[in-house]
């Protein structure tokens, strides 16, 4: 019977290499985790193109993330790795995923885009609901909290940026400060080898501190442009490596 593993036990062993683990637990996490990762790539860059307003882009990345996780399914569907085994929900995240891609596919043959959209993003949501049931933390987990509080933020009505208003942007900004020091303090494998990296980081980061320094000045139209300067830099970074 495969052997359980703890929550600190997981967090090391997601977050090292093979070679410092033991290869019985190694083996099942880590080829689910390589897995997993290349689905969600295919997921990141679905979820980029039904929001881009291109139509073929969009069936053809859709067609390309439900192989990746119809192959996902076939594997893990009935049998879960070890991570999630104890996972009483593993049943229902599998269904309620699968119907979402079918629903988000249904859509764009629709010509509807920004519904396929919508309802990947609720892809993200039971992903994340997964790993947070399971005491799992990854960077994209970090990076859909960050995610979740910028969407807060383009929400914000700016007609009137009175006194109230602009402490409600300033505590605003702080946390989604906050978030991005959380994303990038534990930064994921790939980082170190991809040039890319630092630079992406590095826009996100300077779009928050942008963001930051407009709030404490109270500078109605710094803040306006720095809500606006937001989503772009975050969707760059999240696609390659979110």
């Amino acid at each position: 019977m495969p052997r359980k593993l703890p929550v600190i036990a997981l967090t090391f062993l997601l977050s090292t290499t093979p070679a410092f683990v033991d290869p019985v637990l190694a083996g099942p996490v880590t080829d689910f985790e390589s897995a997993y990762g290349e689905m969600y790539a295919g997921y990141r860059t679905a979820l980029f193109a039904t929001n881009s307003g291109n139509a073929e882009k969009s069936a053809a990345a859709l067609t390309g993330l439900q192989k990746q996780w119809d192959a996902l399914v076939s594997t893990y569907g009935q049998t879960p790795p070890p991570q999630y085994e104890a996972d009483p929900q593993w049943p229902e995240m599998i269904a309620e995923v699968s119907s979402r891609l079918a629903k988000a596919s249904e859509a764009v043959g629709k010509g509807d885009l920004p519904e396929s959209h919508e309802t990947l993003e609720h892809v993200r949501e039971a992903f994340s609901a997964l790993h947070a049931r399971n005491g799992i933390e990854t960077f994209s987990d970090r990076m859909n909290a960050y995610h979740a509080e910028m969407e807060q933020i383009l929400a914000l009505d700016l007609t009137t940026l009175d006194a109230a208003a602009n402490q409600t942007v300033l505590e605003h900004s702080a946390v989604l400060a906050y978030l991005a020091q959380d994303i990038l303090s534990s930064p994921p494998a790939k980082a170190e080898s991809d040039a890319d990296y630092a630079a992406l980081s590095g826009a996100m980061q300077a779009s928050v501190d942008q963001l930051l320094a407009a709030a404490r000045a109270g500078d109605d139209a710094a803040i306006k442009a720095a809500i606006g300067g937001l989503k772009v830099p975050y969707s760059k970074f999240f696609l390659k490596f979110g």
